[in-house]
């Protein structure tokens, strides 16, 4: 059974850095992404950052692009988002994913090729 455990959430002003983490446990793909979403209130769930499995390989999402950095220590399952230069724009609960095999180029940030989903942490920038 895949669990998926994020942290690391807070409130900062605008500027400012935090770094979010996922705890991935019984999760053995080798052809998988782990990724990070987010999801504002009112607003559709966005595909922020992902990160493939074996590889190393990452893909960002423009808006966070040069800001974030999705990295992964394989050896204690663990994906990390750090995010620098926080803009309120930035607001919103952010879950962690995996995919069961490779969801392609073109759906590298589209949730519905993620199978598996963690509870979200709220990450909350203020201006």
């Amino acid at each position: 059974q895949v669990q998926l455990v994020e942290s690391g959430g807070g409130s900062v002003q605008a500027g400012g850095s935090l770094r979010l983490s996922c705890a991935a446990s019984g999760y053995t793909s080798s052809r998988g992404y782990m990724a990070w979403f987010r999801q504002a209130p009112g607003k559709e769930r966005e595909g922020v950052a992902t990160i493939h499995s074996a590889g190393g390989s990452t893909f960002y999402s423009d808006s966070v692009k040069g800001r974030f950095t999705i990295s992964q220590d394989n050896s204690k399952k663990v994906v990390f988002l750090q995010m620098n230069s926080l803009k309120p724009e930035d607001t919103g609960m952010y879950y962690c994913a995996a995919s069961r095999g490779d969801p392609g180029p073109v759906s590298l940030l589209d949730g519905h090729w993620y199978s598996y989903w963690g509870q979200g942490t709220q990450v909350t920038v203020s201006s």
